[in-house]
């Protein structure tokens, strides 16, 4: 049978399908009846014919992780997980972590975009408030000047030229506009340009702060992922430093590494690269002292995930009324650079 390529799984998708057969492993029901059981329920072509390449798969090979694999749907890091698990016999602890660390990759991508999205809307909104007041309005209201026996200067005078300059060059704008969005879509949709976006944040020390937090909370719970599959604590940062796209955590990394092949404990490891700071690193101590760093590693990425969701929410909260007040400020100071002159000439007639 010719095998397919499929479309990568979304995170939530992914965390879906882990979650069932964590719930299905847990009953004491095998891999392969597990498949078989979700294709009996499958939604749509695409998911059946999905299933029923796993299940093909699963059956010649007996290696869920290979069946996995062969699709090409699926992460390497969770193929590779999904190994582990197989040759530890966790596999039902596995893909119940995967669920929930890809239901937290979820959570942190949806964060990011209802940042992003919101913003641009109102900003490319009040672009085009601004647009229409200069090139469509403040030409009205020059013809009204010159009937008058005047004409626009200053400040006014100003932005009607300029909505002259942007009328003259409108194609070219048009053309920046698409320009803009495919450099959007481009770094929102493809790998690389997700890289080249991380890059470019992490210039700012404002951006640079979430940065670091989402890179840890990721870090955190893909430590937990593999230290409950009994795994070494090299083969845990191994694993795990796949996961960490920011150069600058990728590198304190790389030095915790450096640190255990030393002969470090972990937790000063990771205390001495600064992966964790403050109360963070103190739990990892304290973890890892008392045999129970896993569960510590969870703890420590939920609480950064609430973090980062109450930052991202109070940031919302306040970018919608600043954008209002910003925006109504520029429409008033057209507005008014206007009116004011004309009242002006209409009281000296």
């Amino acid at each position: 049978m010719a095998q397919n390529i499929f479309t990568p799984l979304s995170n939530m998708e992914i965390s879906a399908f882990c979650s069932q057969m964590a719930m299905i492993l847990r009953s004491g029901i095998f891999p392969m009846e597990g498949i078989a059981i979700m294709l009996e329920d499958a939604k749509d072509a695409e998911e059946y014919a999905l299933l029923t390449q796993i299940d093909d798969t699963l059956q010649s090979t007996g290696r869920l992780y290979e069946a996995l694999e062969e699709t090409q749907a699926f992460p390497e890091y969770m193929i590779q997980m999904i190994r582990i698990g197989e040759n530890t016999g966790k596999l039902d602890d596995v893909m119940e972590a995967l669920a929930v660390y890809y239901e937290r990759e979820a959570s942190i991508a949806q964060a990011i975009k209802n940042a992003l999205t919101y913003p641009l809307i109102m900003v490319f909104m009040m672009l085009l408030v601004i647009l229409v007041l200069i090139t469509k309005v403040m030409p009205v209201f020059n013809q009204i000047f010159i009937q008058l026996g005047s004409e626009m200067t200053g400040f006014s005078g100003a932005l009607l030229r300029f909505g002259t300059v942007i009328n003259r060059y409108s194609l070219f704008l048009v053309l920046l506009t698409a320009a803009f969005a495919v450099v959007v879509l481009y770094m929102a949709k493809t790998t690389n340009g997700r890289k080249q976006f991380y890059r470019l944040a992490m210039r700012f020390s404002f951006t640079r702060t979430f940065m670091e937090k989402i890179a840890a909370c990721r870090f955190a719970s893909g430590m937990y992922l593999t230290l409950c599959s009994g795994m070494s604590p090299e083969e845990c940062l191994e694993l795990t430093s796949r996961l960490v796209t920011y150069d600058h955590f990728a590198e304190k990394i790389r030095l915790c590494k450096e640190s255990l092949e030393k002969g470090q404990e972990l937790y000063k490891a990771l205390s001495a690269a600064d992966v964790f700071t403050g109360i963070y690193a103190r739990m990892a101590s304290i973890g890892d002292r008392t045999g129970v760093l896993d569960e510590v590693m969870q703890n420590i990425a939920d609480q950064y995930q609430e973090e980062i969701d109450q930052r991202f929410t109070s940031l919302l909260a306040a970018l919608e009324p600043t954008l209002v007040i910003i925006l109504s400020l520029v429409v008033g100071m057209i507005l008014l650079s206007v009116m004011l002159p004309l009242m002006g000439i209409m009281s000296s007639l």
